[in-house]
């Protein structure tokens, strides 16, 4: 996994502050590891807002003023419910050989016959998925193979195939949780009403 280096200033947790600091162009954040004190942080909402919106997750080096980084990943985001901004994340950091739960976008591959030859249309029903490994294993995005996929199949999360993965990492949630469909045309997927029989 790629790693990118993000410069954050250390803040104090007052009242209001996070609002003011917000107007400023600058988003709260907290920086946490298991067993340590949570340390509370700034960072420029621009480049913050770049690395949220990426296609692919990174890892982050957090670099501060006195020259230490620490590596780290986003664990949580908080979007403004009307402007969708970024107004608070939470950052985790890990040791070399630690096991951490990390959300990576899904990357969907092939040719899929349900919609190429059945004319049907992919419905993705998880854009992301929790995965549990070492951060050094765990990819950047999780490829989803659509090429086997037939019109009215649906490719479940115990279903998913880790390839290179296998051992290394653990796709987390409900197996039978859905997570690409290849649904019929909507003029197909419509019953046609009976006909009504004509009177003698």
């Amino acid at each position: 996994m790629e790693t990118r280096e993000l410069s954050v200033n250390l803040r104090e947790a007052k009242k209001k502050g996070a609002a003011k600091l917000r107007q400023t162009g600058m988003v709260p954040a907290v920086v946490y590891h298991k067993g340590e004190d949570t340390i509370t942080i700034s960072v420029d909402e621009k480049a913050l807002t770049k690395l949220v919106h990426s296609a692919e997750s990174h890892l982050i080096d957090l670099a501060y003023p006195d020259g230490k980084t620490t590596r780290s990943f986003i664990k949580a985001i908080q979007f403004d419910p009307v402007s969708d901004k970024v107004i608070h994340v939470d950052f985790q950091l890990f040791s070399a050989d630690e096991v951490v739960e990390m959300e990576v976008p899904t990357h969907f591959e092939g040719e899929c016959p349900g919609v190429k030859i059945g004319g049907g249309k992919l419905q993705i029903n998880l854009h992301t998925l929790n995965l549990k490994g070492k951060p050094e294993d765990i990819p950047e995005h999780f490829s989803v193979d659509v090429s086997t996929l037939e019109l009215g199949q649906t490719l479940h999360i115990g279903e998913l195939e880790l390839g290179s993965l296998a051992g290394k990492v653990t796709v987390l949630g409900d197996a039978d949780a859905p997570v690409i469909s290849v649904i019929a045309p909507r003029k197909e997927a419509e019953v046609a009403p009976e006909e009504t029989p004509a009177q003698a």
